[in-house]
């Protein structure tokens, strides 16, 4: 014979069985290893953090300038080394030095303002800068003083095809003159590095 509904017996109420002291222990662990975590990613997004730099500029080449203490190499462009020579109309010619006479001119004396948070092989925070509304970066590629590295492509096609700065003649291209002259390296430093550095610095166990 089938039960009713209420013919059924009612469910069965259990007591939760206190906590022994192993499995306090263990969550008090899983704690500590939660905030420890927390305060890891709070370290890593600081690492990452924008630094905001401004003031009145010493420029040392031409893609390299000083604000304060901060020493700033522009990001994503390279120009030629201060003492590098280029070639045009089968003469030498002090290209590095008229980089840094470019640079200087857009800058015209106005306050300069940089952000970055990344560093280079020299301790150089890398830079997006501007001065008087102007984009440094882009304006020294497009002026063709200096060229892409990583990023400014499109500012560096158009210098090309207008012959401007060292597209005029030949040159070598200041990352091989290092390497020739000091044995330098230096990676690019544009929009895919970034991201490529952002991850290994909030990977990085120290």
């Amino acid at each position: 014979m089938s039960r009713t509904w209420s013919q059924r017996p009612g469910r069965r109420h259990f007591q939760p069985r206190p906590r022994g002291p192993w499995r306090k222990l263990l969550d008090y662990a899983l704690a500590v290893i939660l905030l420890g975590l927390l305060a890891l990613v709070a370290a890593r997004l600081d690492r990452v953090a924008t630094k905001q730099e401004s003031g009145a500029a010493i420029v040392n080449d031409g893609d390299t300038i000083t604000l304060g203490a901060e020493r700033i190499r522009l990001r994503g462009i390279d120009a030629p080394e201060y003492m590098q020579t280029c070639n045009k109309d089968g003469a030498d010619y002090a290209c590095g030095k008229l980089a840094r006479q470019a640079l200087v001119k857009l800058i015209g004396g106005q306050p300069v303002s940089c952000q970055g948070w990344q560093r280079d092989r020299y301790g150089r925070m890398l830079g997006d800068c501007t001065a008087g509304g102007v984009d440094l970066n882009a304006a020294l590629v497009k002026a063709g003083w200096a060229i892409a590295f990583g990023d400014f492509e499109q500012e560096e096609a158009a210098a090309r095809g207008a012959r401007a700065g060292v597209w005029a003649g030949s040159f070598q291209e200041p990352r091989d003159w290092r390497r020739a002259h000091d044995g330098a390296s230096e990676p690019q430093h544009g929009a895919l590095a970034s991201v490529g550095d952002w991850l290994r610095e909030m990977l990085r166990f120290w």
